[in-house]
């Protein structure tokens, strides 16, 4: 199985903020694939199905950003459940303009709150993600915790917004051939397919 965990935070005050970028692009794949609605399942929210020959499940944490790494231990007590190659952690990213994304193999949490949760739970950084860019605040006087939890101008939404197609076909290539392939194909200049 593969898991894709996308973070972001719980209610309608945080729901079109820039730290929910994750859990767009999670509505976006479970409708590309035509899976059931998500549903709220203890602390997390979560659909799943096939995707080629794949079985794939999406989940939400509802723990909030900074312990989003707590709804993993039910998948890491499968037996062969293997983060390196079966979780793709989908963030926001303010070192990334808006429209921009970035998949990596492994890596730092680099101070996010959520990707230092999911660390902490895994106890390794050996883990793929995909980082969607939110861009960040041009005033330095802008808390970046202040920037992450409003919601994004119309312009950058709709650059965000609009790789949602290339995004998923970034996801699907990790699916199927994994996250160097995916990297090679989505990563350089954002060419690729």
């Amino acid at each position: 199985m593969k898991l894709i965990l996308a973070l972001g935070n719980p209610g309608d005050r945080y729901r079109d903020t820039r730290h929910n970028a994750g859990w767009w692009l999670a509505d976006h794949l479970g409708r590309r694939w035509s899976l059931p609605p998500f549903r709220r399942e203890g602390p997390e929210a979560s659909t799943g199905g096939r995707v080629g020959d794949e079985s794939v499940r999406i989940v939400k944490p509802l723990t909030y950003m900074n312990r989003s790494g707590r709804v993993l231990a039910k998948y890491l007590a499968a037996t062969d459940f293997r983060p390196e190659d079966d979780l793709l952690v989908v963030v926001d990213d303010t070192a990334l303009p808006p429209g921009r994304f970035r998949l990596r193999g492994r890596g730092s949490g680099g101070g996010h709150k959520g990707l230092l949760s999911v660390e902490d739970c895994l106890q390794s950084r050996e883990y793929p993600r995909l980082r969607i860019g939110v861009g960040a605040p041009g005033d330095r006087e802008v808390a970046l915790t202040d920037w992450v939890l409003a919601s994004p101008s119309a312009k950058e939404e709709e650059a965000i917004l609009e790789q949602f197609s290339r995004m998923a076909l970034a996801v699907e290539a990790w699916i199927e051939e994994g996250v160097e392939n995916a990297m090679n194909a989505f990563n350089s200049g954002q060419g690729g397919r």
